[in-house]
């Protein structure tokens, strides 16, 4: 006990000293008023939050909320038909896998590029008249569940193929069994690994200003134009920051809690 809290005060004091050190160091350089006046002077930093935290909650939260929430059940679906077992669902697991791979692989900028500027050329009712944040909605979306796609299916992998033998031996199909019993212990394993995709999905958000939405980024850009100044993008970078800190905080206390029942439970 006396070393865990000796090694947590180290931690805390040898992390404390370098940001000290930071700081010096930015304070005494040679540009540091011409960085002050350009990032950091209050005037432009209480001018540019009103009109920069509007954007970010009314464009870069709700994009983020939204993708969330449809990144959550595509990425379960592409999961489960990647860990359909037989030959007979290999077509449905070879789609899965090639859906995955390929957005796995793709940046999420060049993507974003490709479906603002693409899909409207298409001409499909339904698909080409959006609004471009909707399809920042979309091109998150589709990048995002190829990674949460794998956590997830990392999580029904993790499950002991007892539990589907078991169910099975109680009647139920194979379909039921993954439903009512494989899945909901996979999805209580995965929940902090899927945080931390959610902590870089709200982050890309800031992504979408690169196809003309105007969102946080794009307004702090805006004021930048305007007043020659860059609070903006502090003020954007601060809303951002505030956001992640608080996921990846209740990350840890996920972690830390399924740690705990992992041991209580003897490593099962």
């Amino acid at each position: 006990m006396l070393g865990g809290r000796r090694a947590v005060w180290v931690s805390a004091v040898s992390t404390l000293a370098f940001f000290v050190v930071i700081v010096v160091l930015v304070a005494n350089a040679p540009g540091a008023d011409v960085v002050r006046r350009g990032f950091f002077a209050p005037e432009h930093l209480r001018g540019a939050f009103p009109d920069v935290a509007v954007k970010f909650f009314l464009v870069n939260a709700q994009m983020f909320l939204m993708a969330e929430v449809l990144v959550l059940i595509f990425g379960l679906l592409l999961a489960v038909l990647r860990s359909l077992p037989g030959p007979v669902m290999f077509p449905l697991r070879l789609v899965a896998i090639a859906y995955i791979d390929f957005f796995r692989g793709m940046p999420l900028l060049l993507w974003l590029f490709i479906v603002a500027f693409g899909f409207p050329g298409l001409g499909i009712r339904g698909i080409s008249g959006l609004s471009q944040f909707s399809y920042g909605v979309i091109a998150l979306t589709m990048v995002y569940s190829a990674y949460v796609a794998e956590v997830y299916r990392a999580g029904i992998e993790s499950v002991h193929e007892s539990q589907t033998s078991a169910a099975r031996s109680l009647g139920l199909s194979s379909g039921k069994a993954l439903r009512f019993v494989v899945l909901p212990q996979a999805i209580r394993r995965v929940i902090p690994p899927l945080l931390n995709d959610f902590i870089g999905l709200q982050k890309d958000t800031a992504l979408v200003a690169a196809i003309g939405l105007v969102d946080a980024v794009r307004t702090a850009q805006g004021y930048s134009t305007t007043h020659f100044n860059f609070a903006g993008y502090v003020v954007a970078a601060i809303l951002f920051v505030a956001i992640t800190i608080p996921l990846a905080r209740l990350t840890d206390v996920l972690l830390a809690r399924q740690q705990r029942r992992t041991q209580a439970g003897g490593g099962r």
